[in-house]
């Protein structure tokens, strides 16, 4: 399905002469065939399935963040403005992203369910969370909340 979308987005976007979504859709695709290709030792040798490629997606997202902290504190805003463009293009691959008050419901409700009571429960609860949640929470914002609610 998501294949699929990147394939039509791409070709949307050579004909309607967009170079940002084409450059970013194909980055898209290589990081994906890479993937591909990684798992076929596995056993897996029709391509990784959506929710590895909802983690791909929100893996490059991550990186594109920390490339903008990096390109703003070398006082380059071009290179900062051109990640973000790429942010831009990669979420609309991604399903809507559940907000604060979704994500803290969320980890209450794992930590619960665990019987997580200290921070070395925190990797199970992560765990979990990643298993439940791939491609709609945000994990950099949800590490915090379990680390605040197991005590940490």
């Amino acid at each position: 399905m998501l294949r699929q979308d990147f394939n039509d987005a791409l070709k949307t976007a050579m004909l309607g002469k967009d170079a940002r979504t084409v450059s970013t859709v194909r980055l898209i695709l290589a990081a994906l065939k890479d993937r591909d290709i990684a798992a076929r030792p596995k056993g897996v040798t029709d391509g990784i399935g959506d929710d590895e490629i909802l983690g791909l997606l929100q893996s490059m997202i991550k990186q594109r963040r920390e490339s903008i902290t990096l390109y703003e504190q070398g006082n380059r805003p071009e290179l900062a403005d051109q990640e973000r463009a790429e942010i831009v293009v990669i979420e609309r691959f991604l399903p809507r992203q559940m907000d604060d008050a979704e994500t803290q419901a969320a980890v209450s409700a794992v930590v619960g369910e665990l019987g997580a009571a200290s921070l070395k429960d925190m990797g199970r609860v992560m765990a979990a969370l990643k298993e439940r949640h791939a491609g709609v929470m945000d994990f950099a914002k949800a590490g915090p909340l379990v680390k605040a609610a197991l005590g940490g």
